[in-house]
């Protein structure tokens, strides 16, 4: 039976709540002054910390519940996928990031304005900003499914909408008045949060399964189905396998290109570095802290496979498990697990780490948009008529904020009833329009003009 929330969990939870609403608080005492600090924190963070807010922000709660689900299902090929964001990471760092820099950018889509004009400018942030507001909204949604089965034991409707109110005020309470900085600053709390949390559910696994960490390497490597669940290279030629070699090296390398590099959601806080070495180490060490993450996640869901599949390891005689659903809803093998395996205290501390996954990368959308909204359309329009104090545009930035925050929490509302009346895959339309997004953005950037660029130009050809 699905267990409920005890008076331990509750004091872990609202614990870290607390927490986040006091950093949100405290950095009310250093309110940005103009649009340079409050969208890149005046060009002042130390590359460490904006390299750990670049990998929380990539790691959502889809992710902090979907990666145990390939370890379950599968292997560790999916680890393999981090070859493809270490190449684009150096592409990044020696391509992109000195050109932003060198422009002086505060969205990545400013550098089209010189290359092409404003309209290309606009055209690439408007495609982002489309691609974002379905792709926000849809990880809002299912964090909120997550929270509301942990907190509530049930996804009804109400409970989806509380769930993601609180999400997005958690969110906005962090951001609104210092913008990245405050942000940047508490994504290193939710790293802490979520890897702690993910590291206390794997030494618990491996306190309950009775082998040792040897016997355990052995047994995934020679499963009785004759499958090595151990395996991290996948040298197959099926082009469809987006885990295979030839996957990783070409389309998961362009996709990291596309997802570090143009969506303003990570580039954001690598031009919030003094200068574009610090950006630079910063995109390469998230692309290596991102490897012992993501192994960590695909190991519980090995150890959930010797839990659940191997009942002759476990000393049980029952045979697997059967997911089946939450009251009509899918759930992961983690899901599963936290649900119905996890004692007091330790649930709580997941429910920290699903919260800290989706709340750093809420708050990333509600800056990044704000700050492309402001910089690459309202300050530009505002500018033709008369000129306006900076103060103005970080208000612009926070009134934008405001309503982008409304508009994902709609979203996130409608995802509820989209979902259970549709037959349309939600997850699936909303990456596809993100990838769209990207296609249509890495076209962009990479067509060469058929006209003679000047070689000042910061998107000339190296």
């Amino acid at each position: 039976m699905i267990g409920t929330f005890s008076t331990l969990d509750w004091i872990i939870v609202s614990g870290y709540m607390l927490l986040l609403f006091g950093m949100g608080w405290a950095f009310t005492f250093r309110p940005a002054s103009n649009a340079k600090d409050y969208f890149l924190g005046g060009n002042n963070m130390p590359s460490w910390v904006v390299a750990i807010s670049v990998i929380a922000t990539t790691q959502s709660a889809a992710t902090f519940l979907g990666g145990p689900d390939q370890g379950y299902r599968n292997d560790y090929t999916y680890l393999a996928a981090n070859i493809g964001a270490v190449i684009a990471s150096i592409f990044i760092a020696k391509i992109l990031v000195p050109r932003f820099y060198a422009q002086k950018a505060t969205t990545v889509y400013e550098l089209l304005k010189n290359r092409y004009d404003a309209t290309a400018m606009k055209a690439a942030g408007a495609m982002y900003l489309i691609g974002r507001f379905f792709a926000s909204g849809a990880r809002l949604y299912l964090a909120a499914i997550a929270v509301s089965m942990i907190l509530y034991s049930n996804i009804e409707a109400e409970n989806i909408i509380t769930a993601s109110a609180l999400l997005i005020l958690l969110g906005f309470s962090i951001t609104f008045l210092s913008g990245i900085r405050s942000i940047i600053w508490s994504d290193l709390v939710q790293f802490i949060a979520y890897t702690f949390s993910a590291v206390a559910v794997l030494y618990y696994l491996m306190d309950t399964i009775p082998l040792s960490a040897v016997e355990i390497v052995s047994e995934l490597s020679n499963t009785p189905e004759g499958i090595n669940k151990l395996e991290l290279i996948n040298l197959n030629l099926n082009f469809s396998d987006p885990y295979s070699l030839f996957s990783v090296l070409t389309g998961m390398t362009l996709l990291y290109i596309a997802s570090f590099g143009l969506d303003q959601d990570i580039t954001q806080r690598l031009l919030t570095c003094k200068k574009d070495t610090d950006g630079a180490r910063a995109v390469i060490v998230s692309a290596l802290i991102g490897i012992p993450l993501i192994w960590m996640f695909i190991t519980i869901g090995e150890l959930l496979y010797v839990f659940y599949d191997r009942p002759d390891l476990m000393g049980r005689t029952a045979d697997g498990v059967d997911l089946g659903e939450f009251k009509g809803e899918k759930i992961t093998i983690f899901m599963y697990y936290i649900l119905n395996e996890l004692p007091s205290g330790l649930k709580g501390l997941v429910t920290v780490g699903v919260i800290a996954a989706a709340v750093s990368t809420i708050n990333s959308g509600l800056n990044s948009m704000s700050s492309v909204i402001v910089q690459d359309f309202y300050r530009p329009w505002c500018e033709k008529k008369t000129i306006k104090e900076e103060k103005h545009f970080v208000r612009a930035g926070q009134v934008s904020m405001a309503l982008i925050g409304f508009v994902l929490f709609a979203m996130s509302s409608l995802c509820y009833y989209w979902q259970k009346y549709s037959g349309l895959p939600l997850l699936d339309f909303a990456l596809s329009v993100m990838v769209f997004a990207y296609s249509g953005m890495l076209g962009v950037y990479s067509a060469r003009s058929s006209q003679k660029e000047d070689q000042a130009n910061p998107l000339s050809a190296p």
